[in-house]
């Protein structure tokens, strides 16, 4: 492990620490500066970066740890570099599981979730047996709902709702995508839901949403609202790849820093919008059972976080439409989840 700056002056608070898998990577790169300027937890809260990377990786992280000490971030009080995932989430409050195995050409689907397997299984092993007690994980690396299972399954002694996926990435395409089809201020879009898997079969789900107080759908009308839309928000990665030649990267970044800064510091303490609803977003946590999602899947629900602590939005009313696709998307997870059982990862 590598020790790249001093510690911060002691009359701040102790620093939280902040792991990021894959941190040679687009992703991990995009999102440690804004971490080290105090985006995640604020202004006044230091932050510890160790940044885990395989030895394939460890020149881009040291390049990385250069330029974070370049900068002189006033609230960044280390950064560490290791390969070893024991050494890597040694005392971590925060992990970003970033780095995971991508889909190539012929890749069979039971071996890419095996590949994943092999990178998740360890980290949570070590997670759950070097992370603070109050470590909260979110996993960034696709398919992120299932590896974030296999991660949580392999961490027995972490509290199981410690372990979440990203789906703020597709909370935030559907809110900014509605914003600029009707013209309205991102601030005036409330209620928008992604329901399921982070995958092509996710819900955006404007059944509840309003936009400056307004009914989303009867703005929009369903058509649009329960057509292109949808399709829209579940291909943005795709549309984004064909656009730029690569992946989501700084939009990525951002979403996971929204998902733990909500997480941490809550959602609930909010602007409420025009309809007097305090807001609420997206979040990939392990069911309870809540609106017929099988419990122990870890799939994307409305929530908000309160005393650092995601709780699903209850009572909101399904109809036959958001149903159908609701179950569609979680029989996807659940049969990711009989195949990592098959194999043994879980």
């Amino acid at each position: 492990m590598m020790n790249t700056s001093a510690a911060s002056g002691a009359a701040r608070p102790a620093p939280i620490t902040v792991t990021i898998t894959g941190a040679g990577g687009q992703i991990g790169y995009a999102a440690m500066f804004r971490i080290a300027s105090g985006a995640l937890f604020g202004p006044d809260q230091p932050v510890a970066l160790r940044l885990l990377e395989i030895p394939q990786g460890v020149k881009g992280a040291e390049g990385a740890a250069l330029e974070l000490t370049d900068c002189a971030f006033p609230l960044l009080a280390s950064v560490d570099i290791a390969t070893d995932p024991d050494q890597g989430f040694d005392g971590s409050n925060v992990a970003l599981l970033v780095g995971s195995r991508p889909r190539t050409a012929g890749m069979e689907r039971a071996d890419l979730l095996a590949a994943n397997g092999a990178i998740f299984g360890p980290q949570g092993r070590a997670i759950n047996d070097h992370a603070a007690d109050d470590v909260r994980v979110l996993v960034v690396g696709n398919p992120a709902n299932t590896n974030a299972l296999i991660a949580q399954r392999n961490a027995p002694d972490v509290p199981a709702e410690r372990f979440t996926a990203l789906t703020r990435l597709d909370h935030n395409r559907a809110v900014g995508l509605l914003a600029e089809h009707t013209g309205a201020a991102v601030a005036d879009v409330h209620g928008v839901t992604i329901w399921g898997n982070h995958s092509t079969t996710q819900y955006p789900d404007l059944s509840h949403a309003t936009i400056a107080g307004r009914a989303a759908l009867d703005v929009v009308g369903t058509d649009w609202g329960r057509g292109a839309y949808i399709d829209r928000v579940a291909n943005r990665g795709a549309e984004i790849i064909e656009v730029r030649g690569g992946s989501s990267v700084a939009s990525a970044a951002n979403a996971a820093i929204d998902h733990v800064h909500d997480w941490v510091l809550g959602t609930a303490n909010e602007a409420t919008g025009a309809d007097g609803v305090a807001p609420w977003t997206s979040v990939s946590i392990p069911s309870t059972g809540a609106y017929g999602i099988p419990e122990g899947l870890i799939a994307s629900v409305p929530a908000r976080s309160v005393d650092g602590e995601w709780r699903v939005v209850e009572g909101l009313e399904i109809d036959e439409f958001s149903r159908a696709r609701i179950d569609a998307s979680v029989a996807e997870l659940a049969a990711e989840r009989e195949q990592v059982a098959a194999l043994g990862l879980i």
